[in-house]
């Protein structure tokens, strides 16, 4: 990451808090629907995932960057937390786990690679290959990094399939007394490493053999076997259907003889959702997808179990409209529940997948030669995500609310620059706000309110609380139009200008229109209970 990119950017403030990291104490646990540390704090999970289940089984990037160049990248970019990938074979067959990396390069018919593996990691070319997922899961440790090892597949390769052979207990590559023998291994192999906080089961559970009766089975004896192999990690359980269905849990719960440890995983990208957000109304989608994940996974929640979003991403070009509209959606419902989450992908490039050499990932967020950031503009959009905004330890100090825009990943302040003016700023700097009774939008501790003034005009602060333009509520399917009205034919909503000063406007594609995108139009009111700290004194030291 270079610094020109990042000298004038929320980034480059990120890097110079990086001495005030704050120790929490491990291993982990659960309380409630967030996740702790020994002293009762919450931690939050902040992940991005990088594979090393394709068909070589070497993490990805090798090739490319020193593997502890790597985990710095991570590091800096504001990130706690790696969702680790492996495949069953390497822990349950011998011959494969014994494979040099060399070699697998060599299998693979990657000659020219292995010189350029050598230049940038000669310690790990000649390893095994469970002695080199062990040196990254030691270079992640060394630079302060926790570690979540997901069982993403059995047979090495790309997922995911519903025909695959990988999909659900009893299909050709995924017998269920194998697997639980493989997460034995690996949770005995890490349990003297206290940065491997946590074990995901399986990912993406699917296929034509899934069914609630072997769900319970198989999930319930690999958890058990997992806490006894190591009873400080937690335990990730993922759902059905690409791990998106959980409502089986609503009639039966999980019986399992320890507690505290167990949170559950869900994935939500734009094409879990087809092509409906380029083709339907931006509003209609979100609020149509919003329900339905309430009552497939987010109910969890309310059930009291941390809900980790163990995948999403966008394509980071840009130039994806179903990813785009997304996002938006996404990002404020993310950002409402405060969730613990893994970004797909941290992945530049890989070595080989689905028979293309060097194929590049426009969902990772290294570009291809895994030297740069492939989009900062992202990383600061995201910002926010990645320190907690609620939970225990948190909860008892001075609580508020933000006004969060997800198509910037700014939030509302006063403008210091005018009497009265507000303006988008990072959300690190965000006034205090409290939503009244009387539906006034406030600054903490002050008589003035947020208030419209006209279609097309700023909007500003008053002290006429509540007054003429002053009554905010939330509008359309998506819930993230905040609209005033100021008579009784007129109605505008907030929105944003070029130089992200805030102004009032005609609301816009509340209904029907698919070519429409309400963006920056879309703001959430978010519960709060601490200044904002977009940066690395809010995250985790487990050394």
């Amino acid at each position: 990451m270079k610094k020109l990119l990042l000298i004038n950017s929320p980034l480059f403030f990120l890097l110079l808090l990086h001495h005030l990291e704050v120790s929490h104490a491990v291993p982990l646990s659960t309380n409630s629907r967030w996740i702790i540390d020994e002293e009762g704090h919450r931690v939050k999970l902040a992940c991005v995932n990088w594979a090393s289940h394709l068909e070589l089984v070497v993490a990805e990037g090798l090739t490319k960057q020193p593997v502890d160049v790597i985990s710095k990248k991570i590091k800096d970019m504001g990130f706690n937390c790696v969702r680790l990938t492996w495949p069953l074979d390497l822990a349950t067959n011998d011959s494969l786990a014994s494979t040099t990396v060399r070699q697998s390069f060599v299998n693979a018919g990657l000659l020219d690679s292995i010189s350029d593996l050598q230049a940038n990691n000669p310690s790990i070319v000649d390893l095994s290959l469970i002695d080199a997922f062990q040196e990254v899961v030691g270079s992640l440790t060394s630079n302060n990094v926790m570690v979540i090892l997901d069982n993403h597949i059995s047979k090495p390769g790309w997922c995911c399939s519903s025909s695959d052979g990988n999909g659900f207990f009893g299909d050709q590559y995924f017998d269920p007394e194998l697997w639980i023998s493989g997460l034995t291994k690996m949770a005995t192999l890490f349990q003297d490493n206290p940065n491997v906080i946590g074990m995901s089961l399986r990912n993406e559970l699917r296929g034509p053999k899934q069914n609630a009766n072997d769900w319970y089975r198989y999930m319930q004896k690999g958890a058990e076997a997992v806490h006894v192999a190591n009873p400080n990690v937690l335990v990730i359980l993922s759902g059905l259907s690409y791990d998106k269905d959980f409502t089986f849990l609503r009639k039966q719960p999980v019986t399992l003889s320890f507690t505290g440890k167990l949170v559950f995983e869900a994935h939500w990208y734009a094409f879990s959702d087809g092509q409906a957000w380029k083709n339907g109304n931006p509003n209609q989608v979100c609020g149509r997808v919003l329900n339905n994940i309430k009552g497939i996974s987010e109910f969890l929640l309310d059930q009291g179990f941390p809900l980790f979003v163990s995948e999403w991403g966008v394509d980071l070009r840009g130039i994806n409209v179903n990813d785009n509209r997304y996002l938006n959606c996404f990002l404020a419902w993310m950002v409402e529940h405060d969730l613990d989450y893994s970004l797909w992908t941290l992945v530049g490039s890989y070595y080989l997948r689905q028979g293309v050499v060097g194929m590049n990932e426009y969902y990772g967020l290294l570009d291809s030669d895994w030297s740069q950031v492939r989009n900062s503009s992202f990383l600061e959009r995201i910002a926010v995500t990645q320190s907690p905004l609620q939970g225990p330890g948190i909860t008892d100090r001075n609580k508020h609310k933000i006004i969060y825009h997800p198509s910037t990943g700014l939030c509302i302040k006063r403008n210091p620059m005018t009497a009265m003016g507000v303006q988008l700023r990072d959300c690190s700097e965000s006034n205090h706000w409290t939503y009244t009774p009387q539906n006034t939008i406030s600054i903490s501790g002050s008589y003035v309110c947020l208030q419209a003034q006209g279609v097309d005009r700023p909007a500003r602060l008053s002290l006429y609380c509540p007054g003429s333009g002053t009554r905010w509520v939330t509008i359309s399917d998506s819930k993230l139009h905040l609209s005033v009205s100021l008579s009784r034919r007129n109605r505008v909503c907030l929105d944003v200008d070029s130089d992200n000063n805030l102004i009032t406007t005609t609301c816009k594609c509340l209904s029907n229109d698919n070519k429409c995108d309400p963006g920056s139009q879309w703001f959430k009111m978010v519960d709060a209970a601490n200044t904002i700290s977009t940066g690395f004194e809010s995250q985790p030291q487990l050394m």
